[in-house]
């Protein structure tokens, strides 16, 4: 008994906790088993680690925030056009962020680039990386209020620690100069540093709209993000559209109207 309590201290010590909970279960089918010493000690050791990893990757996947969790096996290639699954492939290898590449995802409404997006920073998670996504609403906001209350330093610190950070839905709303040049900060304190993936509705030549019609700020944000790049161009109707078509919920003259809002958002982008 005193034993156990003693190996209960000291794993408690050196943070084994799952050792604490199976060294006894693992003796008893070691005795069984005839295992040797180094097997039984291999088998406790494996046990720790595979639950540290567990742990690990729970933890970093909630820090993650991701609005959802999608998988690169779940991306329907046959749906869009311009995805090429060997270049997917080759980026899922995660080189991109050794190398502090970065991706941009561009298309509109729906073909897929979000879900992309999260695929790859979730197969980035499972593989240890630190990853953090947002939506660009939302992280100019944080960067306006960490202004206001004069902690923008710490603000940007934060940006910079994730080893990829996914920035979602850049275009569907325009820039005021402040907000323009949060951007500009965020993505220069980047450059080089980490990898970044964003989405966005618009090609580029019409990014300065995006960026309060400010040419200076859009060419030096462009220069960073294309710099050591990946781009796709996904083309394609919107998944959610083709899921509610197929359940039936549109009828042929909404169907119509659909089609006519869609053919008018290409022209646009």
């Amino acid at each position: 008994m005193e034993l156990n309590k003693n190996i209960t201290k000291l794993c408690s010590e050196l943070k084994l906790s799952t050792i604490s909970e199976e060294y006894h279960t693992i003796a008893t089918t070691a005795a069984k088993e005839s295992w040797t010493y180094i097997q039984f000690l291999n088998e406790l050791l494996q046990l720790e680690i595979d639950a540290k990893m567990k742990r690990s990757k729970k933890m970093l996947t909630k820090f993650a925030g991701f609005p959802a969790i999608k998988t690169l096996e779940g991306f329907d290639y046959n749906f869009t056009v311009g995805v090429n699954s060997k270049q997917i492939d080759e980026l899922a290898s995660l080189e991109f962020i050794k190398k502090n590449e970065n991706i941009i995802l561009l298309g509109q409404s729906g073909v897929g680039k979000t879900h992309l997006a999260i695929a790859l920073a979730y197969k980035a998670v499972q593989n240890r990386f630190k990853v953090k996504f947002t939506s660009i609403a939302d992280l100019l906001a944080h960067a306006s209020t960490a202004k206001r209350e004069k902690k923008y330093d710490a603000f940007l610190k934060t940006v910079v620690m994730p080893s990829l950070l996914i920035i979602d839905e850049i275009g569907y709303f325009n820039m005021s100069k402040e907000e323009a040049n949060h951007f500009f900060q965020i993505i220069s304190k980047r450059y080089e540093r980490g990898s970044t993936i964003l989405t966005s509705n618009l090609v580029f030549s019409k990014w300065t709209s995006i960026f309060a019609n400010d040419k200076v700020v859009t060419t030096a944000i462009l220069d960073r993000v294309l710099h050591h790049s990946h781009i796709i161009n996904i083309q394609g109707d919107s998944y959610r559209l083709k899921e509610k078509k197929e359940a039936g919920l549109f009828n042929s003259g909404l169907l119509n109207n659909k089609e006519k809002i869609t053919e008018n958002s290409k022209k646009i982008v």
